[in-house]
């Protein structure tokens, strides 16, 4: 995975097991297809590591300073091993090309205990898997899922062309290899992916399962949401995401509820550069409402959620909210810090 960036799933306080992490070996590096590399990762004392499930993703932390989240691509009955999958990306802060570029086979790195905010009903009677691009990762990990369970479903795979997707031969080969699709871009129009005939087709009570690039996933979401029951769509944002913030910012004040302390934060500033300049770190990842990392809990005010990760119903509840982009529609806001 490139970045875990997840809209859905149970939000995460980020005082919870935050300081809990693993010591992993870089058991194999390979590469898996143009700018994507896959890493193998083993305890490092030999030992089992932490059971997950489908859709789980790790923290991995970075000699650079840096935490980026990565979504596990494996069958979830191997404790053995995680499987990682990376895009390089030239315009980030830097994560994936410390992961491409100075992370080597035989390193030992530290790692958070699997987190899930994409699970996998596995009780649908069927299930739809669309992937886009790096998106396939968490993908891959339900599929072997719901093929060891004996589940109805089939794996439908976006990419640009051949180069560009990962993961292939697994795919073409496993025990699920006849539910799998592959898209191409550059494919002939009889093989490219039609979103509206796809999802028309399905059978009533599928679940719908999306990860991708912004714009894949747009495509999808907006058609399914035409006729599909919102509890049946499930997806997960890999990558960027623009225009998070707004252009109307307006000044608040954030109190800490263990001490009392009110801080300012002005238009243009987050919560988390507030805090932080005054001595209180929120620990932070992708900084654009969309990982969870900084998922804090509200006691009084009323947030402004700019997030993508908390649900449409926790944002209804506003006793939370995702301090790195989100503000306040209150003049002030009471953390639980």
């Amino acid at each position: 995975m490139n970045i875990a960036l997840s809209a859905h799933g149970n939000a995460m306080i980020h005082q919870v097991n935050r300081s809990a992490r693993l010591q992993v070996r870089v058991a194999a590096k390979t590469t898996e297809a143009q700018d994507i590399a896959g890493f193998e990762l083993v305890d490092w004392s030999g030992e089992d590591l932490p059971a997950f499930t489908a859709g789980s993703h790790v923290d991995v932390f970075m000699a650079n300073g840096l935490v980026r989240q990565y979504s596990l691509r494996n069958n979830p009955s191997e404790r053995h091993r995680y499987r990682l999958g990376v895009l390089r990306d030239q315009q980030g802060a830097g994560g994936s090309i410390f992961m491409h570029d100075m992370l080597k086979s035989g390193d030992v790195i530290e790692i958070s205990h699997p987190r899930n905010a994409f699970p996998l009903n596995e009780q649908a009677s069927s299930s739809l898997l669309l992937a886009g691009g790096i998106g396939v990762t968490p993908i891959l990990s339900m599929a072997h899922r719901l093929s060891a369970l004996g589940q109805d479903f089939a794996l439908h795979y976006c990419a640009r062309n051949l180069d560009r997707m990962a993961f292939r031969a697994e795919l073409e080969t496993g025990p699920f290899k006849t539910q799998v699709h592959f898209h191409l871009d550059d494919g002939p129009p009889e093989q490219k992916l039609s979103i509206a005939e796809l999802l028309q087709s399905s059978p009533k009570g599928t679940h719908l399962y999306v990860c991708g690039p912004r714009g894949f996933m747009d495509a999808v979401i907006g058609e399914a949401e035409r006729s599909w029951p919102k509890e049946t769509i499930h997806r997960e944002y890999f990558g960027k995401i623009a225009d998070v913030g707004s252009s109307d910012d307006r000044p608040f004040a954030v109190q800490i509820a263990s001490t009392g302390q009110v801080f300012a934060v002005p238009a243009g500033e987050s919560v988390v550069s507030v805090l932080g300049t005054n001595g209180i770190e929120i620990p932070v990842s992708c900084e654009q409402g969309i990982c969870g990392t900084c998922v804090t809990r509200v006691l009084a005010g009323l947030p402004d959620h700019r997030d993508l990760y908390l649900t449409d119903a926790e944002h209804a509840a506003n006793d939370l909210m995702t301090p790195c982009c989100s503000r306040a529609l209150s003049e002030i806001v009471v953390l639980d810090l």
